[in-house]
């Protein structure tokens, strides 16, 4: 029987449980990346950070998005992802991906990137942005974009820096 999630905006309150499954999932140490310091001080985008809750009303999965601009452009940060290790393979990381990049779809925004997996992601129509970097160390084969209107990526080039929250 197929598993049934409850997706809702997170809360305030959910905070600190979805750090607790970002530190399961991807290690105390991950806010050494790069991506956490385009992150730090500034508030998730309003309305497309989820969370998943099972039946009981147990976290199984949570997804963040932040602000940035690449050479003076608006752009989405997808990250992180994560499903708990004992929902992994339910597609639940798939749903939480669609369902929130067609809402930052409806809020109008027209682009969205990530640094991760490109086999994972290119599956939701991801690709490596030749033109965009991040602060260092990262692997440019991991900086990832999709547009969410067509040719939203043509033109825009240029180092990742910090943005405004947008509210």
């Amino acid at each position: 029987m197929p598993r049934v999630f409850t997706l809702r905006e997170e809360k305030p309150a959910d905070w600190w449980e979805v750090e607790a499954l970002y530190d399961l999932c991807f290690a105390p140490g991950r806010e050494a990346l790069s991506s956490y310091r385009l992150r730090d001080g500034i508030d998730p985008v309003e309305g497309l950070s989820l969370t998943a809750r099972d039946a009981e009303g147990i976290l199984a999965g949570a997804i963040r998005f932040w602000p940035v601009l690449v050479g003076g452009h608006r752009v989405l940060l997808l990250g992180p992802v994560a499903v708990h290790p004992t929902r992994q393979g339910e597609g639940l990381g798939g749903l939480l991906i669609q369902h929130s990049l067609a809402l930052a779809a409806e809020q109008g925004w027209k682009r969205v990137m990530l640094v991760g997996d490109r086999p994972y992601y290119a599956r939701f129509g991801f690709e490596v942005l030749p033109d965009v970097t991040m602060p260092p160390p990262t692997n440019p084969d991991r900086v990832l974009g999709l547009a969410l209107v067509p040719d939203a990526w043509t033109g825009v080039a240029g180092d990742v820096t910090r943005a405004a929250p947008v509210r």
